[in-house]
């Protein structure tokens, strides 16, 4: 049995506009020890309105139900973005057996059918979008950095992105979903069906996270882990797919612009000491890496590309 637990954390106290100094203290208290020792938590009175989250899980639902050539009039076009953005279907040959619909800058990739699936997705960004904001300050001050220091460097929001997850029901001759992985960028939420199956690894052990119809999943990814010198966690994570049942979840990824440059903040290395763990790299460098399991699927889960990477043995 599991004997860890993962957080859940009220945001409310963030987000007021009156002083609730004992609520905030509480709340950063808790993402700073989530960070700490997993990098997820779950996140509730996030200020994201129930009904349209709704809405959305169930325009995926219509959009998914399409004939695939209706699904295929939205997918990546040739030389497009990376991570490509519409439709597509996981290798006949991978073990993920999803299929997804990804979408960039509010607009890219969005089909018009069903109808006012454009309208409802772009509010949903923009809600997200300014969730990711606040929990970057709150990150920021985590670290023990002036709450604008992440804001001032993560400041283009044109590579953030979301994504909409139709995990196919294993059969008996499986039971996998998504390989366990870490998230390559700075935050990521996820909103999940009823029918759960994501998981998060702690000392050896997979927690599963119980799906709520009220509360957001949140974890930091790699980008937050390099800047901090380690000293935040990019949890890593699976979704397990059950017998049977489809699964739906929708996730957005708070990221950077690609050509950023990343590396271990001086805060964490040089003004306290500490030699660097990683060397640095332009943004898109890794995210390109990492997109290569679509076009070129290692023979081997060892083969794909993670943060380590880009580790410096001391």
């Amino acid at each position: 049995m599991a004997i860890f637990d993962i957080p859940t954390i009220d945001v409310s106290s963030l987000m007021l506009r009156e002083e609730d100094e004992d609520g905030r203290r509480k709340a950063m208290e808790q993402i700073e020890e989530a960070c700490v020792n997993c990098g997820f938590f779950q996140i509730e009175n996030h200020g994201i309105p129930l009904e349209l989250l709704s809405r959305a899980m169930d325009l995926y639902k219509t959009f998914f139900a399409c004939s695939d050539e209706d699904k295929l009039l939205v997918s990546p076009k040739p030389g497009g973005t990376v991570p490509p953005a519409g439709y597509l279907k996981s290798p006949q040959h991978s073990d993920e057996k999803n299929e997804h619909l990804l979408i960039l800058n509010a607009s890219s990739g969005v089909n018009k059918n069903p109808p006012q699936f454009k309208q409802v997705l772009e509010e949903v960004i923009s809600h997200f979008t300014k969730l990711g904001m606040l929990l970057e300050s709150m990150i920021s001050e985590c670290l023990g950095l002036p709450h604008n220091t992440l804001a001032k460097f993560n400041d283009d929001r044109s590579w953030d992105f979301l994504i909409g997850l139709h995990y196919f029901p294993a059969t008996e001759a499986e039971d996998n979903g998504k390989s366990a992985h870490e998230d390559g960028n700075c935050i990521t939420f996820v909103y999940q069906d009823e029918v759960g199956g994501l998981q998060v690894q702690k000392d050896g052990q997979w927690i599963p996270i119980a799906p709520s119809k009220d509360k957001l999943v949140a974890n930091i990814g790699d980008v937050i882990q390099v800047l901090s010198n380690n000293k935040f966690k990019s949890a890593t994570h699976r979704v397990v797919r059950p017998k049977g049942k489809s699964r739906y979840s929708c996730a957005f990824f708070y990221n950077l612009q690609g050509d950023k440059w990343v590396e271990p903040l001086p805060q964490f290395t040089k003004e306290i000491g500490e030699s660097a763990k990683y060397k640095g790299f332009f943004y898109k460098e890794y995210v390109q890496l990492r997109a290569r399991k679509w076009t070129h699927p290692p023979s081997r889960p060892e083969d794909l590309i993670h943060i380590t990477h880009y580790s410096i043995s001391n």
